[in-house]
């Protein structure tokens, strides 16, 4: 868990670093009718600061109880229930240039993630899998895997470009070019040095580490080191408890002796050191509770920080899972840990993924706070540049949300939906990416809750077995994106209202 997060927390702000501005921009001036705000911009400000705070209470909200709502959502239904209460409904983009092509979005990205894991799985099922030999056939594979998953990345990556460099102005050839490179590059490293790790490590059970990789062929035979036997285990440590417990309560015969040594020597330094300590006692006592009272504070804060990422998310042996766990398919466990590594990269992917698309949608608002406060007027084409230092401070900002509140939504789709190995996560996670992705390059704000839970739920649906879906679980999900826009909206709205009919005057005698 606490790795995992660490790498979340470097690709989630490197993905709204890079990749996030194309998305912020629609949000900002997609749904709104920005040009009813001119001649009083400071009526842009306050309802995109309302939108913030409803759509930020309504997530926070819904992810105490481990619904995993969309950002996305929550930002479209907050900006619309602003602009029905400042203007009314027809200051709304309903078209599909503005909520309707989101709100297509909801319902296509779901499918399309779906389908796009499947098309991932499927083949890996039935040829990997599901083969007599499928650890030898799945070695082979790995390289192949790497080269697919690295020349996407890399694409899409180059493709947008980072803000202030020219990547995105390159040609389409040229960045295909540098993908397939470096995917090359890749795949062969893999196959010298990480298949032959593999085989050392899954096959002949060696005690290699991920960094022995390129180190491979100069490292020795390492055997596993012998397991305890678990009969001499129990009973060595039932025999250390036991001569603890003696020597506590002073039965064992070295015991009473040491016991006897200590209490005649305590007595005489009690003896020597009585007038002495009478002085220092009340300075020592003071310094004592000061150290202590840090000593709480600091532990607090470092449960505090720490509590999120120390969380068991996995659901093994949940009891009501037990059902939907026992209906799906599993494969051979040394097949499967193939997958973990791609798993790895995948994950930093959809991490990545999700920062481009979510965290750009948070900044939206921002954005245009910023710019209505530093021109003094409303931008009417709403595509103004976000600047970077917004993209990078909502990557931050959900970095913090991450560490401190993620487990709870991590807890309800890790396995909660389905069974969820190396493999199905990997098809999970690569479709998601592909989709969020495609969809952040073409401006469309798509959802990458909406895409994720597809996925899932196509892995689930992957096993023939409709028993293998936690179809409760899915309800909810689906319950909680229907109330995030309304609820989301009302909040904001009236927020919103609140705030611009507030008396703005003192009555002066």
């Amino acid at each position: 868990m606490a790795q995992a997060c660490i790498i979340a927390v470097f690709t989630e702000f490197l993905g709204a670093l890079l990749l996030g501005s194309s998305t912020s921009e629609t949000i900002k001036g997609g749904i709104l009718s920005v040009e009813r705000f001119v001649g009083q911009p400071e009526l842009l400000m306050l309802g995109m600061l309302c939108a913030l705070i409803g759509s930020a209470v309504w997530v926070i909200s819904a992810s105490k109880f481990g619904l995993p709502v969309s950002t996305t959502h929550s930002i479209v239904g907050a900006v619309i229930g602003v602009g029905i209460a400042a203007f009314g409904g027809e200051a709304i983009q309903w078209g599909y240039s503005g909520v309707a092509k989101i709100v297509t979005s909801w319902f296509v990205s779901p499918a399309i993630a779906g389908i796009v894991t499947s098309i991932i799985y499927l083949p890996t099922r039935f040829f990997i899998l599901e083969s007599p030999n499928s650890l030898e056939r799945g070695i082979r594979a790995i390289p192949i895997y790497f080269f697919v998953t690295s020349a996407i990345g890399v694409f899409y990556i180059v493709y947008k470009g980072a803000p202030g460099t020219g990547a995105s102005e390159m040609h389409a050839g040229v960045i295909v070019g540098i993908s397939f490179g470096v995917a090359t590059a890749v795949t062969a490293f893999s196959w010298v040095f990480f298949v032959k790790w593999l085989r050392r490590r899954v096959i002949g059970k060696e005690n290699l580490r991920w960094y022995h990789i390129p180190l491979v062929y100069n490292i020795k035979h390492r055997p596993m080191p012998p397991q305890p036997d678990p009969t001499e285990t129990s009973t060595t440590d039932a025999a250390s408890t036991e001569a603890s417990r003696e020597l506590e309560i002073g039965t064992h015969p070295d015991g009473i002796e040491e016991k006897a040594v200590v209490s005649t020597k305590q007595c005489d330094d009690h003896n020597v050191s009585d007038s002495s300590n009478a002085n220092e006692s009340s300075s020592g006592e003071e310094q004592a509770d000061s150290e202590s009272r840090l000593l709480m504070i600091w532990k607090k804060i470092k449960y505090l920080a720490l509590r999120g990422i120390r969380q068991d998310v996995r659901n093994i042996g949940n009891e009501r899972l037990k059902n939907v766990h026992a209906a799906a398919k599993k494969f051979d466990d040394d097949t499967e840990y193939l997958f973990s590594f791609l798993q790895v990269v995948t994950a930093c992917l959809a991490s990545f993924s999700h920062g481009s698309n979510d965290v750009a949608n948070a900044a939206g608002p921002i954005a245009s706070i910023y710019d209505t406060w530093r021109s003094a007027k409303v931008d009417e084409s709403g595509s103004s540049p976000v600047p970077v230092w917004i993209l990078a401070m909502a990557g931050a900002a959900i970095d913090l949300g991450l560490v401190t509140y993620g487990y709870h939504v991590m807890r309800r789709l890790g396995n909660g939906v389905t069974y969820l190995s190396p493999s199905r996560g990997f098809a999970a996670e690569l479709g998601a990416s592909l989709t969020v992705l495609t969809a952040s390059q073409v401006g469309l704000p798509v959802s990458t809750t909406h895409c994720i839970t597809g996925a899932i739920a196509a892995i689930g649906l992957c096993n023939g077995n409709f028993r293998a879906l936690n179809w409760k679980v899915l309800a909810w999900c689906t319950l909680s994106w229907i109330l995030t826009l309304p609820i989301a909206g009302l909040t904001s709205g009236l927020l919103f209202a609140f705030g611009s009919n507030a008396p703005n005057n003192f009555i002066r005698g």
